[in-house]
C-alpha cells in the first residue's frame, strides 16, 4: 500500500517513522508543511491524486492547547478546515483516511472511561476544532476511522515527560495538578496501533486509544522523577491553584475495548510503556 502521514514532524509523525521501518511492505510518504501544506485544498488533493494514495493517516494538528483559545482561526483550519480537504481528496480517490484526535471532544465531567458512543461536549477552542475535523472527515470519507487518544508523549518533540524531567532538574519543589485524572499515552504504542488497523484494513468507526491504567498529572510526574531518579519535591495542586487560559477536562480516561475486540490489539499499562520511553531518552543524554 502507498500510505501517507501527515505532519510526519511531530511526536506521533516520528514514531510512525519507527514504525515503517519495520513495516517496509509498504510505501509511507510522510510529509509536513515543506511537503505537503494540508490547509491548501488543491494540492492535497492533487498530492492524493497523484501519488495514488491508499491510505491517509491525518497526524498533522494544531496541539497548542492555551495559545487556541487567542489563535482560533489558524487553530480551527489545522483542525477541522485540512481534516476536511484530506477526506475529500481521500473519497475522490477510494482512500481510506484515519483522522487522529482528542480526549478533549470531551467535556470531563463523566465518573466512567468515556466509550465512542458518549456525547462530545468540547469546552475548549482545541476540543471543538477537533470535534469538527471529526464530524467533516466522517461526512466526507466512507473509509475513514477516527481514532481519539490523550495525553501524548515520545522521545521526539516537547511534551509533559520531558518538561517534568527538565523543571525536576532545574528545581528544589514543583507543583503539579492532581485532580485531573486520564492515562497517558506513548505514541510509539500508538503508531503500532493505527499500523495493525492499517494492515487489517481499516474499518471505519471511532475508536479509542490510550495505554491501559489511570493516573492524575500528579502521580505521572511522581513516576517519571522516580524512573529517572529526580529528587524534586512534588506538591499536588487543585486545577484552582493552576489557572490555565483553556478547560482541561477534569476525568478524560477513554474505554479501549473497541479497538482491542475490532483490530486485536494489545495495549501496554502506560507505566510499563513510559519506562521503554524514558530509557530512549536516558540513554540519550
Amino acid at each position: 500500500m502507498r500510505i501517507l502521514i501527515t505532519g510526519a514532524n511531530g511526536q506521533l509523525g516520528n514514531e510512525m517513522r519507527v514504525v515503517a521501518a519495520a513495516n517496509m511492505q509498504h510505501t509511507c510518504l510522510f510529509t509536513d508543511i515543506h511537503e505537503l501544506d494540508v490547509c491548501d485544498e488543491a494540492a492535497v488533493a492533487r498530492y492524493v491524486s497523484n501519488e495514488q494514495i491508499d491510505v491517509i493517516v491525518n497526524c498533522a494538528a494544531y496541539t497548542a492547547v492555551d495559545k487556541a483559545e487567542d489563535d482560533e482561526a489558524l487553530c480551527r483550519r489545522l483542525n477541522a478546515d485540512a481534516p476536511t480537504y484530506l477526506a475529500a481528496a481521500a473519497e475522490a480517490c477510494g482512500a481510506a483516511l484515519i483522522q487522529v484526535s482528542t480526549d478533549y471532544v470531551f467535556d470531563g465531567t463523566s465518573y466512567r472511561p468515556y466509550t465512542e458512543n458518549d456525547a462530545p461536549n468540547p469546552r475548549s477552542v482545541y476540543g471543538t476544532t477537533k470535534f469538527e475535523g471529526e464530524e467533516a472527515v466522517q461526512r466526507l470519507c466512507s473509509r475513514c476511522a477516527v481514532v481519539r487518544t490523550s495525553w501524548l508523549y515520545s522521545s521526539f518533540g516537547n511534551n509533559f515527560v520531558k518538561t517534568m524531567l527538565r523543571l525536576g532538574r532545574e528545581r528544589d519543589a514543583l507543583g503539579v495538578v492532581f485532580d485531573q485524572i486520564g492515562t497517558p499515552t506513548y505514541a510509539g504504542d500508538l503508531a503500532v496501533a493505527l499500523f495493525a488497523m492499517i494492515e487489517q484494513g481499516v474499518t471505519p468507526g471511532i475508536y479509542h486509544f490510550s495505554n491501559e491504567g489511570v493516573c492524575s498529572w500528579y502521580d505521572f510526574a511522581h513516576t517519571i522523577h522516580r524512573m529517572a531518579g529526580v529528587t524534586c519535591r512534588l506538591t499536588p495542586l487543585h486545577t484552582a491553584d493552576y489557572p490555565t487560559r483553556a478547560h482541561r477536562p477534569h476525568y478524560s480516561v477513554l474505554d479501549k475495548t473497541k479497538i482491542k475486540h475490532t483490530f486485536g490489539i494489545t495495549i501496554p499499562h502506560w507505566e510499563d510503556s513510559l519506562k521503554h520511553c524514558m530509557d530512549i531518552l536516558l540513554n540519550n543524554e
